[in-house]
């Protein structure tokens, strides 16, 4: 069964740093690139960020170049979301994928002091 986990969201103040986690299972991993997506509140679903299989390659949506650094480590089935200089803007629901099918159930990230 294809399935993707996500942990690490939190509540941080401005300014904060958080790191998501995207546990993979039932495929292998090294064979997809993947990708990270929020949803804020009333807003859709919008790209964060994506790396290619190898981890090679990688791409961000503006607001968050700089800031954002997405990462695999295929020996452990597992993709992260290093989060810097987070904003109260990144207040979101973020999610893990694989494509447009395999998502996780997202991890609540919220940006207040």
């Amino acid at each position: 069964q294809l399935r993707l986990v996500e942990s690490g969201g939190g509540l941080v103040q401005p300014g904060g740093s958080l790191r998501l986690s995207c546990a993979a299972s039932g495929f292998t991993l090294d064979s997809y690139a993947m990708g990270w997506f929020r949803q804020a509140p009333g807003k859709e679903r919008e790209f964060v960020a994506s790396i290619s299989a190898s981890g090679g390659t990688t791409y961000y949506v503006d607001s968050v170049k700089g800031r954002f650094t997405i990462s695999r480590d295929n020996a452990k089935d597992t993709v992260y979301l290093q989060m810097n200089n987070l904003k109260p803007e990144d207040t979101a629901v973020y999610y893990c994928n694989r494509g447009p099918t395999v998502w996780g159930q997202g991890t609540q990230v919220t940006v207040s002091s």
